[in-house]
């Protein structure tokens, strides 16, 4: 069975984001539904897979990461309104049987991400 994973870096800080909110969303018909609210580890990891074993289905999800909060926490002075405040990640998972890891590069002013292994 396949899973979903993630993580976030920090590169402003060379560091993992410890501590970030991550929301999980099934998107269906242009409505979200809330799967799971988690945050990330000291290593910028969940502890155990967002997704796996029959929860693990085909279809769109979104990641939503409260970054603003994140940055707050760690000291960095920011605009208001921040430039991020929430990243959202819309994804679609075609293939139930594999792991999809969607990783989070985040600064102040920039995010990135791809779909990792």
């Amino acid at each position: 069975m396949g899973k979903l994973t993630t993580h976030v870096l920090d590169t402003a800080a060379g560091k993992p984001g410890m501590g970030i909110r991550v929301d999980l969303y099934r998107v269906a018909d242009s409505e979200r539904t809330l799967i799971d609210t988690r945050h990330t580890n000291s290593d910028g990891r969940c502890d155990t897979p967002l997704l796996e074993g029959t929860k693990f289905e085909r279809g769109q999800y979104e990641l939503l990461f409260h970054v603003g909060a994140y940055f707050e926490a760690s000291g960095v002075t920011l605009p208001e309104p921040k430039f991020l405040d929430e990243v959202v990640l819309r994804f679609g998972i075609a293939d139930a049987e594999t792991h999809y890891h969607v990783p989070l590069l985040i600064s102040p002013y920039s995010y990135s991400t791809y779909r990792g292994s």
